[in-house]
């Protein structure tokens, strides 16, 4: 999944897609390199991140699906916690819905989307940017945000999603500090039990960043973390994943090239 932001303030990327051609021919590389799925935002959710209004999101991210859709053969998922943009970005073509507040944003999100026939990621949140640093509070990481994404799942079900439209998301990043970032990612074979494709987005965040530079994982260059999170890939294609979301998406095939090759060697 390759990541496409619609926005001039996300974390590594803010403003150099904002541009609808620039966008447009942005997607048109992912597809090249290897992408499966482009990934479009158009709100950011990094820490602090201002929330942007309903209409505001709809015209930076809706005009991008439907030429993207026509331009290209590839299945687009909208990155969004707002029902109505869900709703309107699936009618103008997009594949998937992408929620990373796994449906605690926008209360309307399941009954929105249950007459759809899109699938739907649940992603692990607890709060918006504003104020989620505050909520990284757990006992046991791992066993909590299974627990958490169980409770969301029985309610998008009950809502009228059918099981096989779901992808679960542990929300790497979200609610979560450095040291709780890792111990989830070492414990991913756990989400299994939910019995749900997992997606996993760690492209170039801070945790990452923070074991290349202790000190001072702001000052991280991109490429660097685009390094680190094509290894990590590389670590995580022993685990069950539905996929990886990235920025950075030719390096991360290169990673995963590389570790096919290595086990078709050994059949």
């Amino acid at each position: 999944m390759g990541v496409l932001n619609i926005t001039p303030d996300s974390f590594s990327d803010g403003g150099e897609y904002f541009d609808p051609e620039k966008a447009v021919n942005r997607a048109r590389v992912l597809f090249e390199q290897g992408a499966d799925i482009i990934d479009i935002g158009g709100e950011s959710t990094r820490p602090g991140a201002t929330r942007v209004s309903l209409a505001d999101e709809q015209d930076r991210v809706l005009p991008i699906i439907a030429a993207i859709k026509k331009d290209l053969k590839v299945q687009v998922s909208i990155d969004t916690m707002n029902a109505e943009t869900a709703k309107l970005a699936v009618l103008a073509g997009a594949d998937i819905v992408n929620d990373v507040s796994g449906g605690l944003s926008d209360p309307s999100m399941f009954s929105t989307l249950a007459p759809l026939s899109c699938k739907y990621i649940l992603g692990h949140w607890r709060g918006h940017s504003d104020v989620m640093d505050s909520r990284s509070q757990y006992s046991d990481v791992a066993r909590e945000v299974i627990a958490e994404l169980s409770e969301q799942v029985a309610m998008a079900i009950a809502s009228g999603i059918s099981r096989d439209r779901l992808i679960v998301d542990p929300g790497l990043g979200f609610a979560k500090d450095i040291k709780q970032n890792w111990n989830l990612v070492n414990r991913l074979d756990e989400l299994e039990s939910l019995g749900l494709p997992i997606l996993v987005g760690a492209s170039r965040k801070r945790f990452l960043a923070a074991a290349l530079s202790p000190q001072e994982p702001g000052e991280v260059s991109n490429s660097r973390r685009d390094l680190a999170t094509a290894v990590l890939t590389a670590l995580l294609l022993q685990r069950k994943l539905y996929g990886v979301r990235v920025h950075n998406v030719e390096a991360t095939a290169d990673a995963i090239a590389i570790v096919e090759s290595l086990k078709n060697s050994s059949r």
